[in-house]
């Protein structure tokens, strides 16, 4: 057994696919180096004394405890709850420190690397049935965030946390693609608007499904996956007035992150063309999803204005962060024009590999 364990999981920027998940459509996103950290030490109690150092919170779980009874947000107390059944079983105490430098609800998945790093802890310390991976580290934190809350969340946090880089998602068969190149200069600005996740995601899921459902009324065997971009005035016609936006940027951004992924595919992928690409899968975000705010469209404008390739905002939307792509020797121009707009912060991040333990 461990006397000593630290586990440490990324936060993840969505590059391509925001708001396709949730409707089984790939995504292509990177894990960044900013992380959720925890260090642990064993403990002869019986029990985890958990201290959230940036939260300044602390509370007690004890390890026997058998029907955990949990709140929905209680990350911690899902995974244990999960992992019993598949045969990882606590047996001994431990006092846990979480840190982090991911900003908290802002779209940069703080609370999946919680998730991640926690459950690569327990499994670490105490086993788990079966061969453990990357992968399987992904489905079960999926299960813990997604199916076990009834949330209506998709795969591409858990996914791009646990395999790490830059990754295109099928999350539908969960097949993927790790690519061994980045792309050019990341740079993540923070709105320090809370964003409203659950609320924003169910809305949109809920609009995009109905939409769906309207297509498959006439045509039964409709999926956005087998559309054709040419017919999607045909698709249009059979929806109802207030859904066709939903419906348009479902199949828009399907064929945008299509197209990105055949570019990353090339020996020399056009930078330029996939700046094209994420601008207009933003417009789509923002015109029709409308989960921008003013302050997310003022640090995408002037981050454009300052020579940004490409631009976008990250996650539910609502408020958040936004992501822009920037030539190298660049990077301090877009990142002070992006604090002009009333960003709280922003910095120049890098690609870097999933979740990982230290023994």
């Amino acid at each position: 057994m461990n006397f000593k364990i630290t586990s440490k999981a990324p936060g993840r920027i969505c590059l391509f696919g925001d708001h396709q998940d949730y409707l089984k459509l790939p995504i292509i996103a990177c894990a960044i180096d900013r992380y959720i950290t925890i260090d642990s030490e064993r403990n002869d109690q019986g029990i985890f004394n958990i201290q959230m150092n940036d939260l300044n919170q602390s509370f007690k779980i004890p390890i026997d405890k058998q029907n955990i009874e949990v709140e929905k947000d209680d990350y911690l107390g899902i995974a244990l709850k999960v992992l019993r059944r598949h045969g990882c079983i606590p047996n001994s105490g431990y006092n846990i420190s979480i840190s982090g430098d991911i900003p908290i609800n802002a779209g940069l998945s703080s609370s999946s690397a919680l998730t991640i790093a926690w459950i690569n802890f327990l499994i670490t310390a105490f086993g788990i049935n079966g061969q453990f991976s990357s992968v399987r580290l992904a489905k079960l934190a999926y299960e813990t965030e997604v199916i076990e809350r009834n949330s209506s969340g998709g795969k591409m946090d858990q996914f791009t946390i646990s395999l790490g880089n830059l990754i295109y998602l099928n999350t539908e068969d969960d097949s993927h693609v790790i690519f061994s190149k980045s792309i050019a200069s990341l740079i993540v600005g923070v709105s320090g608007i809370d964003k409203d996740t659950f609320g924003v995601l169910a809305s949109l899921k809920t609009k995009a499904l109905e939409a769906i459902n309207q297509v498959k009324a006439t045509i039964k065997d409709f999926e956005i996956k087998n559309s054709e971009i040419e017919d999607l005035e045909k698709y249009l016609t059979l929806v109802d007035a207030d859904l066709k936006p939903y419906l348009s940027a479902g199949i828009k951004n399907y064929f945008i992150t299509k197209a990105a992924y055949s570019e990353l595919q090339k020996e020399s992928s056009d930078i330029n063309y996939l700046g094209d690409l994420m601008n207009k899968h933003h417009l789509l975000l923002r015109d029709n999803l409308k989960i921008t705010v003013p302050r997310i469209d003022s640090m995408i404008e002037n981050s454009l204005k300052a020579g940004a390739i490409g631009a976008k905002i990250i996650g539910s939307g609502g408020g958040g962060c936004i992501v822009a792509i920037s030539e190298p020797g660049n990077e301090e121009k877009i990142i002070s024009e992006i604090k002009k707009a009333g960003a709280i912060d922003a910095f120049l991040i890098k690609e870097t590999e999933g979740a990982i333990v230290y023994k």
